[in-house]
């Protein structure tokens, strides 16, 4: 029988990499979206994936979802909490509403989609979290204050479940990736663009199915021995001690 996934924001860029990823290692895949139906949509269609739309920065309505998910999908086995939005300021600048917002979103989420499906995993005896951070949660980064602090806190958080889960066979791991070619990313202008290209030590941008890759192998029965780390995919741009 093939094992559940969630992927949060799993019908566009990375996350919809991640669906289509997962789909085709055989996983019933579940994915999450906030607000873009036409995307959600055309990813149903093309890659075979359930979609529900709900916020996942709310807990009750991610209680309402993982139910959801559950009684149309089947138990979660495998989550990815991918779902991110940035906000950015100076922070001499940034309003209280960007730092929450982020926050919300970005770190929340976690806690709010994990909580869900972890008393879950625990009866059944397996599970995969792997919640996707950043560089910029390693190292931080100019004018994101509320998401470096929001993708850091997801290494926090992934650690400390680490603990709790192991014992009943429950890994949890952190993807950081560096700057992968998105849509988001293709947005910047082009000067900015390869200004951070030439900090790359492999001289490109990293692809949204290469972050898919590593998420698989976390997801998958040879990394039951991985638990608690923080695998970087950036191009040797930035090395964590």
């Amino acid at each position: 029988m093939s094992k559940v996934a969630v992927v949060t924001g799993g019908t566009r860029g990375i996350g919809r990499s991640i669906s289509e990823r997962l789909v085709k290692d055989g996983y019933k895949v579940a994915a999450t979206y906030a607000g873009n139906d036409e995307a959600a949509q055309a990813c149903a269609k093309e890659i075979g994936v359930s979609v529900f739309k709900f916020d996942v920065g709310d807990f009750d309505a991610c209680a309402e979802g993982i139910a959801k998910i559950e009684a149309e999908v089947g138990p979660v086995e495998v989550l990815v909490n991918n779902a991110g939005i940035t906000w950015d300021a100076p922070f001499h600048k940034m309003s209280k509403e960007a730092w929450q917002k982020v926050i919300n979103v970005d770190l929340d989420s976690a806690f709010n989609m994990t909580r869900n499906v972890w008393e879950g995993m625990r009866d059944r005896g397996f599970g995969r979290v792997i919640n996707i951070s950043s560089i910029n949660g390693q190292k931080g980064q100019f004018t994101q204050a509320n998401y470096s602090a929001a993708k850091a806190g997801l290494i926090g958080f992934t650690k400390a479940l680490a603990y709790e889960g192991a014992k009943k066979g429950i890994t949890s791991n952190v993807v950081a990736p560096g700057y992968i070619d998105t849509e988001m990313l293709q947005a910047v202008k082009p000067e900015i663009l390869q200004g951070i290209i030439a900090t790359i030590p492999n001289g490109r941008l990293g692809k949204p199915e290469e972050i898919a890759s590593m998420v698989a192998y976390l997801a998958s029965e040879e990394a039951a021995f991985i638990n608690g780390a923080t695998m970087t995919v950036n191009g040797a741009q930035y090395i964590a001690g």
